[in-house]
């Protein structure tokens, strides 16, 4: 006896974006694949007072929106290196059309590291500008700025005092006496 099996495969191709389980998605697109465009930004924030500095890479103008990041350093014209889990933190925000990852740098004022965003994409890896992280400013100079802010409030207030006691004069005319 000969058993016989057909087999008939059915093939729809739909355009979309379809969401399987824990957060795995499939793209299905006649959309040619974009490599993103990517940027290194010094982000602002209060770390600076703590003794360390954060760097932002962002990746946009991407199709498929989904990347990797990877950060390296170098030490003045040394070789490029991983950065070290246990000197930095990374944050990945993600929002539509765009992906930014912020690196929180534990670092010393005296650093001379240079960081390097690498983004890992379907098209392939982009790597941003060698950018440097920002100095720290020292004590020093906070002192100083503290001191310009001051002066410039004490200065504000003078100024405001002088005119009204002009104004307060002025309105009140020649004085008989």
């Amino acid at each position: 006896m000969i058993w016989t099996q057909q087999v008939l495969v059915s093939l729809c191709f739909t355009v979309g974006i379809y969401i399987f389980g824990s957060g795995t998605k499939l793209y299905v697109s006649d959309v040619q694949v974009v490599k993103p465009v990517v940027s290194v930004y010094p982000a602002a924030s209060r770390a600076h007072l703590e003794g360390r500095s954060s760097l932002l890479c962002l990746a946009s103008a991407m199709f498929p929106p989904l990347v990797q990041f990877s950060w390296k350093r170098r030490k003045d014209s040394g070789p490029l290196e991983d950065v070290p889990s246990a000197e930095g933190e990374q944050l990945q925000l993600r929002e539509s059309g765009r992906t930014a990852a912020i690196l929180l740098v534990h670092q010393r004022e005296d650093s001379r590291y240079k960081y390097r965003c690498s983004v890992h994409h379907e098209g392939g890896a982009v790597e941003a500008p060698t950018e440097p992280a920002p100095p720290l400013p020292s004590q020093h100079q906070v002192k100083l700025l503290c001191l310009l802010y001051t002066v410039l409030i004490v200065k504000s207030l003078v100024y405001c005092c002088g005119l009204s006691l002009l104004m307060v004069l002025r309105n009140k005319g020649p004085s008989t006496i």
